[in-house]
């Protein structure tokens, strides 16, 4: 009897897994099929981004080469297309050269609009204050001391990417402003800075020589052309976040 009753039991016991295990399949299915969900959509994701960004440098390209071409109206409207797209590095790449087309047109005020939108679309601090120092030159030689110094003080602070060159624009904005002993000891920390260059330490120089002299008014025309001169680095550094963001996409 003993038999039969642990017959029925394990019987019993084997219907009750039986039973639990169809409950359970359809949730186990379903973890599965969302599981294989996810994959795809992040297969997807990772394909589509690649795409849009190889999209992006390729019309990014096109537009520097009209534009080297001497092509503006077709280098406009290459940089309007990636803009307007989903690759934020090279949208911000873009709307900083349509600032840079502005500029070249006279018209400051539209290209400072562009600059501050490249740095709130850029994905990381070094295209985003590349944007942002950008603007500020835009508006060296014209902008009152109060607005230079809102905008370009946070560029100044400790680990920004472009410290250097917000400081000298900074200090030729005092001096422009009026504020020669600001100036002057701002120019005495670039001239030591080491994370300044070469040409930088000798325009600091410079000035707090022309400062001591009496003769700092002149320096007008420096200001002036000094709000070209981060352009090559600022644009290096953005084209390199480009690159690796693209190259980040890729893999």
């Amino acid at each position: 009897m003993t038999d039969v009753f642990e017959e029925v039991e394990e019987q019993l016991r084997a219907d009750r897994y039986k039973t639990l295990a169809l409950r359970a399949l359809p949730w186990v299915l379903g973890a599965l099929a969302l599981a294989l969900i996810i994959a795809l959509a992040i297969w997807g994701w990772g394909a589509w981004q690649s795409r849009t960004i190889s999209e992006a440098s390729e019309t990014y390209a096109e537009g520097v080469e009209a534009f080297a071409a001497g092509d503006m109206g077709k280098a406009e409207q290459r940089f309007a297309e990636v803009a307007e797209g989903n690759a934020k590095g090279y949208a911000a790449m873009a709307l900083m050269q349509q600032a840079g087309l502005r500029i070249n047109e006279g018209k400051t005020a539209e290209a400072v609009e562009l600059f501050d939108e490249a740095a709130q679309v850029a994905p990381d601090p070094i295209l985003a204050d590349a944007a942002r120092l950008k603007s500020a030159f835009a508006l060296l030689d014209t902008a009152p001391l109060d607005e230079m110094q809102a905008r370009l003080q946070p560029l100044t602070e400790e680990g920004r990417p472009y410290r250097a060159q917000a400081l000298e624009a900074l200090a030729f904005a005092k001096l422009m402003g009026g504020e020669m002993d600001e100036a002057r000891t701002d120019f005495g920390v670039i001239a030591l800075m080491p994370g300044a260059s070469d040409l930088a330490r000798q325009r600091a120089q410079a000035a707090r020589a022309m400062i001591d002299s009496g003769s700092a008014a002149s320096l007008a025309g420096v200001v002036k052309a000094a709000a070209a001169l981060p352009d090559t680095d600022s644009d290096d550094a953005a084209s390199d976040e480009a690159s690796q963001q693209q190259g980040s996409a890729s893999q």
